[in-house]
């Protein structure tokens, strides 16, 4: 894991190489993380890769910041396994454009994980080979993993031990 002076020095670099890529570094309870700009999100994945080792893209999550704005995040967990260090890298778009590029050419790991996000959360990987619903119906309206999104359904009739249903016996 890199300490805080590591980060910075990671962030640093990044920053030269990529400039207007870096929006914050935090580190808290031994995780680094550093916040990227979304358009600039595959250029820093390979940066990473090439040049600091992060060689497995280990997963790929989708959050919701609500009321915060911009709302929708993705998280990308990277893995240097020969020093067995993690670095999160996070950026964060607007929900009145959810739109990042897709790093599924470069990480065919994140294929699925993609997906999900799209489906749970709404964001478009532009670019993405499948970008469809992997987990609810395709004619499913909404995003059940926002925030906002109304919690309940159907409701379920439970007769099993109402007097007036099927089977009841005194």
């Amino acid at each position: 894991m890199p300490d805080q002076v590591g980060l910075e020095l990671i962030a640093g670099q990044l920053e030269e190489s990529i400039p207007g890529s870096v929006l914050a570094t935090v580190f808290f309870r031994n995780r680094a993380t550093v916040e990227v700009a979304p358009a600039t999100i595959r250029a820093v994945l390979a940066a990473l890769r090439e040049r600091h080792g992060y060689g497995a893209l280990m997963s790929v999550h989708g959050v919701d910041y609500y009321p915060e704005e911009p709302r929708l995040g993705v998280h990308y967990e990277l893995l240097d396994m020969e020093h067995v260090d993690r670095l999160t890298v996070k950026l964060r778009v607007p929900l009145a454009e959810p739109t990042v590029e897709s790093v599924t050419g470069d990480w065919p790991t994140a294929d699925h994980q993609e997906r999900e996000i799209y489906d749970m959360f709404g964001v478009v990987f532009d670019g993405h080979p499948d970008l469809r619903r992997i987990l609810m119906p395709e004619d499913y309206e909404g995003h059940p993993q926002r925030r906002d999104f109304p919690v309940g359904g159907e409701p379920v009739l439970f007769t099993h031990n109402d007097a007036t249903g099927p089977g009841w016996t005194r």
